[in-house]
């Protein structure tokens, strides 16, 4: 027999979090997230999110073990903004088991249903830093620490409760050589022929004045994507301090016209094989693979590039990979790995047509009416 158990005591996130690590162990292709911070947040008391989001989660439990999880998220603001009652599902893991599945997506769609909810989409978070969508192509790559990991049966468990797809977002590993002089040349004259200014950082102090107007322009730039809604003052102020510390000033790069930030783009040297040493926990050791990780690196992720929708066909996405590569290949990158972009944006994905690349993986957001 199946029990479901919600997550209510501090035990119980927990168990929540520790599930993954039981599901995923021995899968070579998975990185652990830090439980600390996956534990703040399921909680109000540690996650602003709860600020516009409402949200429950819970376990389901066979013979004593945890066999499954899954997480309801209401996200008022963006059902206002789309038009459309939706729950979200969120943090969903089980093992190969339709019975456990059933029983989950039937508790976190009673959920919804009891708050108005007309559908359920997902996997989605609580905003666009959260983890979104289920992978369902590229088990055989690392990911980035922005991307995800499943089993590949969890797909035909999500389908056969009724779902089906809503959009898919593709990512990208680019293999980096010596910027072309044809290339180079191009930037230049988009630079000299709309008076842009390329900002690059040495100290974190020069950068942390940005931060907030790397924000402010995400919600600019992301304004009309599916699920996102805007950062508060009071999250950016929390993003902010929380990203400050594993940022590295020479891979971001600020495009700057007529003193206002109009792009930019933030590089990180791939974390994902030192979290997986780590084993979810920054001490005692854990800290000491991450600061070795970002010493020559071989593989670097772009974690987020923003455009001001005003500019974007001024060419902002070439020169900023280009003025970024500069910086990687001087300590030794060889491969980018990408965050996931919408299959749909095809102009998107000609940035990276003068590099030898491949589309590797791909996530999916499943959608489901009542």
């Amino acid at each position: 027999m199946v029990e479901i158990k919600e997550v209510v005591t501090a035990n119980d996130r927990k168990d929540f979090v520790n599930f993954q690590f039981d599901l995923y162990k021995g899968n070579e292709y998975w990185v652990p997230p830090m439980k600390k911070d996956e534990i703040k947040q399921l909680s109000p008391e540690t996650n602003l999110a709860f600020e516009t989001c409402d949200a429950k989660f819970w376990t389901a439990w066979k013979d004593g073990l945890c066999v499954g999880r899954i997480g309801a998220i209401i996200n008022e603001e963006y059902n206002n903004k789309s038009g459309k009652k939706y729950g979200r599902f969120t943090r969903f893991e089980v093992i190969d088991d339709s019975d456990v599945t059933k029983l989950l997506f039937d508790t976190a769609e009673d959920w919804m249903k009891e708050k108005g909810m007309i559908g359920i989409h997902g996997p989605l978070g609580f905003n666009n830093l959260d983890n979104q969508g289920l992978l369902i192509e590229g088990f055989e790559y690392l990911p980035s620490i922005a991307s995800v990991m499943h089993w590949p049966y969890m797909q035909k468990l999500v389908e056969d409760q009724g779902f089906e797809k809503e959009n898919d977002w593709v990512e990208f590993r680019l293999k980096i050589g010596e910027v072309p002089e044809k290339a180079t040349r191009l930037v230049e004259i988009i630079k000299k022929r709309n008076n842009l200014e390329v900002v690059h950082f040495k100290e974190k102090s020069d950068m942390k004045f940005y931060l907030k107007d790397v924000f402010h322009l995400l919600n600019r730039a992301f304004e009309e994507l599916p699920y996102v809604t805007p950062f508060s003052d009071k999250l950016i102020e929390s993003a902010t301090k929380k990203y400050m510390d594993v940022l590295q000033p020479k891979y971001i790069t600020v495009i700057k016209k007529d003193g206002k930030m109009i792009a930019f783009i933030v590089g990180l040297p791939s974390l994902s094989k030192a979290m997986q040493k780590a084993k979810g926990k920054l001490f005692p050791f854990g800290f000491m693979h991450i600061m070795k990780a970002f010493k020559n690196p071989e593989v670097m992720d772009l974690l987020l590039t923003g455009v001001d929708p005003h500019y974007q066909k001024l060419g902002l996405p070439a020169i900023l990979i280009s003025e970024l590569q500069g910086s990687m290949i001087e300590n030794g990158a060889k491969y980018v790995e990408t965050t996931g972009m919408f299959e749909t944006n095809l102009k998107g994905a000609t940035t990276w047509k003068n590099y030898d690349h491949i589309q590797h993986k791909r996530r999916r957001c499943f959608v489901k009416e009542f």
